[in-house]
Parts: C-alpha cells; sequence; structure tokens
C-alpha cells in the first residue's frame, strides 16, 4: 500500500521558517519524481517545486523561488522542503506527490498524494 505522510506544519510568524517532510513507503521511492503542492482555502491547489528521482534536476513556481528548497533522501524515502522568509500568502495545506512520468506543473498527472500538513502564518 502506497503511502505518502507530510509532517512539519504549524503556525509560524511571518519571516520564519519551517522544514516540511514526506515519508514514503509501499513503493520504490527512488523510482519517482516527486513534487510539492499547497492548496489555501478557495484557491486552486498551486504547484510549489519539483525534484527529479536522483534530486540532480529541481523546479519551482513562481511565487515560491528563491525562498523554498526541494530536496530528497532516497535512502530514507523521504522528500523535504525548506521554507524561509514565510509570508502570510504562504498559509496553505502542502502536500507532497509522487510521478512516474509527469510534467511537474500538472497536479493531474502525479500518481500518489500525501494526506497534507497545513502551514499557518501569522503574527
Amino acid at each position: 500500500q502506497v503511502q505518502l505522510v507530510e509532517s512539519g506544519g504549524g503556525l509560524v510568524q511571518p519571516g520564519g521558517s519551517l522544514r516540511l517532510s514526506c515519508v514514503a513507503s509501499g513503493y520504490t521511492f527512488s523510482d519517482y519524481e516527486m513534487g510539492w503542492f499547497r492548496q489555501a482555502p478557495g484557491k486552486e491547489r498551486e504547484f510549489i517545486a519539483h525534484i527529479s528521482w536522483s534530486g540532480g534536476m529541481t523546479e519551482y513556481g513562481d511565487s515560491v523561488e528563491g525562498r523554498f528548497t526541494i530536496s530528497r533522501n532516497n535512502a530514507e524515502n523521504t522528500l523535504y522542503l525548506q521554507i524561509n522568509a514565510l509570508k502570510p500568502v504562504d498559509t496553505a495545506v502542502y502536500y507532497c506527490a509522487a510521478c512516474s512520468i509527469c510534467r511537474p506543473t500538472n497536479a493531474s498527472e502525479y500518481d500518489y498524494w500525501g494526506q497534507g500538513t497545513q502551514v499557518t502564518v501569522s503574527s
């Protein structure tokens, strides 16, 4: 059974940082590309970042580039998202997802999804 379990979300003040994790099980993690998306209330799911199976290639959404860093540890079946300089507009549920082959920004092409972790940025 495939599982993606996110953690690391929470309440943080503007300007703060968080590190989100996504632990994968039930499939060969290193064979899949991985992505992060987020969804704020009343808004569509938004592409955040994508990383190739080896970790050698990354891509970011325009709204987060320079502040967010995606990485992975294939030995530990774990995906990460380092989030710096958080802003209130970053408040959302953050999801990790896996795809065998996909266009990174296209959520519909991802095969597996986690349940999400809430990030709230507020003073």
